[in-house]
């Protein structure tokens, strides 16, 4: 059955930034279509409610508390999957982010650190893990969290954007180094409803702002980019690498400026 092809039992998958938003619904997501799960986020207490989540599924949860802007426990998050469940098939990669301010008030510093956090980070913890997805001649897959903001001008934004830029083109050239055996996607997300956005969504007139910029005329929820998430980690799409699959309601331009 068709179906089957989304399926990924018996899969082993790390989740970064999983405490809530788009990392919970995907954890969840990935542990509904069989696979293990290493979550991993700064709050301890969030990532318990995920585990239960993950486990109501028929799934084992792994629960690592760390700070993920450093490097080296990022990094270690694929030793935590091969030592907790014998393997690592699956990397979703979404940690990152920038706070927008204005040009002159973004400084150099600013511009490091949003590259650190957007793409450094996906770079450590992939670097630690393709070893892994390799052994006894397996393969794997890496899901990118990167941003319509990627591709397209905002007011505020030059730290973010040029930061999910860079994880965007990171995709294209870690899918070309590692293909055919490891496959790098990345999903260039929209307006969401997570906690980020809780100053659009408890806001009607910057809520009808950010819809009025979408063609499909509301805020995207988390499930939807999971849904995504499971599309590109799975066999359903084993034929893709490189790519950036744009989820945001068909916006083709920012749909929030500051």
């Amino acid at each position: 059955m068709i179906l089957d092809r989304f399926r990924v039992d018996g899969k082993v998958a790390v989740v970064t930034g999983a405490g809530r938003g788009i990392g919970a619904a995907t954890a969840v997501a990935l542990a509904e279509a069989g696979a293990d799960v290493v979550i991993s986020a700064r709050t301890e207490d969030q990532l318990r409610t995920v585990a239960k989540q993950v486990e109501a599924a028929g799934r084992r949860a792994h629960v690592v508390t760390a700070d993920l802007s450093d490097l080296d426990a990022v990094a270690g998050l694929a030793g935590e999957a091969k030592d907790a469940f014998g393997r690592l098939d699956i990397v979703v990669n979404n940690v990152g982010g920038s706070m927008p301010r204005p040009f002159l008030d973004t400084t150099p510093n600013a511009l490091t650190r949003a590259f650190e956090w957007n793409v450094a980070t996906a770079h450590a913890l992939t670097r630690s893990a393709v070893p892994l997805m390799m052994e006894d001649e397996g393969t794997g897959a890496v899901v990118n969290i990167s941003s319509l903001i990627a591709r397209v001008g905002g007011r505020g934004f030059v730290a973010y954007g040029t930061g999910k830029g860079a994880l965007s083109h990171w995709t294209r050239m870690a899918a070309a180094d590692l293909a055919p055996t490891v496959r790098v996607n990345a999903i260039a997300v929209g307006s969401i409803a997570t906690s980020a956005l809780d100053i659009v969504t408890q806001d009607d007139g910057l809520r009808t702002a950010v819809e009025d910029a979408t063609p499909l005329g509301r805020i995207g929820e988390p499930e939807e980019i999971a849904s995504a998430v499971l599309f590109l980690a799975s066999p359903a799409g084993g034929y893709i690498t490189g790519k950036i699959i744009e989820v945001d309601g068909g916006a083709e331009r920012p749909q929030l400026e500051m």
